[in-house]
């Protein structure tokens, strides 16, 4: 049977950030900007508390992953309404960025390599209870 494992990330999704470089000598060091490093350390965490007893991931693996973001302050109450509903999310951060900072976070922690992520689907909504919804499950060749 194909394992499923699901777990959500509390707070704003926050999407993987480009590295920085920076001159130490005749040396140039790359680093992960400290706002991507955190979130995937949040990530890592809510793995470990959601899924601590679930074993890694083989094979092939089907992401999906629903971004919810808050709805802005500014929104009328008639706006307010509708993105709460489930409306699209079109603003930065990108979808493609969301999707690489939670895969890079399990990387070693839920499968071996994301790599073998071979589905992927992600979405980007409204809601009034912002956080990541992530499901990994292992799927067959013929599926």
């Amino acid at each position: 049977m194909n394992e499923v494992v699901k777990f959500t990330v509390p707070g704003s999704p926050v999407g993987k950030g480009r590295p920085r470089f920076s001159t130490q000598g005749q040396y140039v060091r790359t680093y992960t900007p400290e706002k991507t490093a955190s979130y995937e350390n949040l990530v890592k965490l809510e793995y470990q508390r959601q899924c601590g007893q679930c074993g890694m991931l083989e094979g092939a693996i089907r992401a999906t992953i629903t971004a919810v973001f808050p709805i802005p302050k500014s929104a009328s109450k008639k706006l307010r309404l509708r993105m709460a509903q489930g409306s699209r999310h079109t603003k930065k951060c990108d979808a493609d960025n969301i999707a690489k900072a939670i895969l890079d976070a399990l990387n070693n922690i839920a499968y071996a390599d994301d790599s073998a992520i071979s589905d992927l689907q992600v979405y980007k909504r409204y809601g009034e209870h912002p956080g990541v919804e992530v499901i990994l499950e292992e799927v067959e060749d013929n599926e």
